[in-house]
C-alpha cells in the first residue's frame, strides 16, 4: 500500500484541547488549494494507521482533498480502552470544528466531510448535525454486536446529509444486506470487519469519487 505522504503534499501534527482532554490530528493536504477537507476517526481498537484509513487518505489526497486523521483523547493519554460514547462525541465535534476553522482561515469556502472506521464511523454519524459536515463516509460500520442482530445501531444511520458505507461482505458486525433500505452501502468483496484485502482499493476508489461529488455539490 502506498504511504500517505508524497510529493506535492504537506503534513503536520496538530494538538488541540477539548472538554474531555487533549486530542491530536495528523493533517495532510495538497500543496494546491484543497477541494475539501475530510476528517476521519479511528476504531475502538485505536489506530489512525489502519489499512482502510490509510487507503482512503491516500486516494483522497490524490483527488485534491485535504485529510485529517484524528486521535481521540483517550489514545493521546495512552489508554487502550475507549472513552464513553458521550466523551467521544464531544472530542470529535471539537476536532472537526478546530480543523475546519484552521483551513477555512485560508480557504473560507472550504467544505468539510467526516467519516471513520467502526466506532469512528458511529461517532461521525451521531455528531453530523453538530459538526455541520456535508457528507459522511462510514468504513466498517458496526451495525450490531457479533451474533446479536437484535441490538441494532441502525438509528445512528438516520442522518440528514449524504452517507456512504463501505462494508465487508463477511463483516460479523453486520453484512451489507442487513442495512436498512435507503442507506447507500458498497460491499467490499471478501472482506471482514478490517476491510483489508484485494478488493479494498476498488472500494476506496468508489468512495473517493462519491466524496468528491458530494463536496462539489454541497
Amino acid at each position: 500500500m502506498r504511504d500517505v505522504p508524497g510529493k506535492g503534499r504537506e503534513r503536520s501534527l496538530i494538538a488541540f484541547p477539548t472538554d474531555v482532554g487533549p486530542a491530536e490530528a495528523e493533517l495532510t493536504r495538497p500543496v494546491a488549494p484543497p477541494t475539501g477537507l475530510l476528517v476521519l476517526g479511528h476504531g475502538a481498537g485505536g489506530s489512525i494507521d489502519s489499512p482502510d484509513l490509510r487507503a482512503v487518505t491516500a486516494a483522497a489526497l490524490d483527488a485534491g482533498i485535504a485529510v485529517a486523521r484524528v486521535r481521540q483523547p483517550y489514545l493521546v493519554a495512552g489508554r487502550r480502552a475507549p472513552a464513553p460514547a458521550a466523551q467521544l462525541d464531544i472530542a470529535w465535534t471539537a476536532a472537526v470544528e478546530h480543523l475546519g476553522a484552521l483551513l477555512r482561515a485560508q480557504w473560507p469556502a472550504l467544505r468539510v466531510a467526516v467519516g471513520g472506521r467502526s466506532s469512528g464511523a458511529r461517532v461521525a454519524c451521531r455528531t453530523a448535525g453538530a459538526t455541520g459536515a456535508v457528507g459522511i463516509l462510514a468504513l466498517a460500520f458496526p451495525l450490531h454486536p457479533p451474533g446479536h442482530p437484535e441490538k441494532s445501531r441502525a438509528p445512528e444511520l438516520e442522518v440528514s446529509v449524504p452517507l456512504l458505507v463501505l462494508q465487508g461482505a463477511r463483516d460479523p458486525f453486520g453484512g451489507p444486506d442487513q442495512f436498512p433500505a435507503g442507506v447507500a452501502v458498497h460491499e467490499v468483496a471478501g472482506a471482514d470487519h478490517r476491510l483489508a484485502g484485494p478488493a479494498l482499493a476498488a472500494a476506496v476508489s468508489v468512495a473517493v469519487n462519491w466524496l468528491s461529488a458530494t463536496l462539489a455539490s454541497a
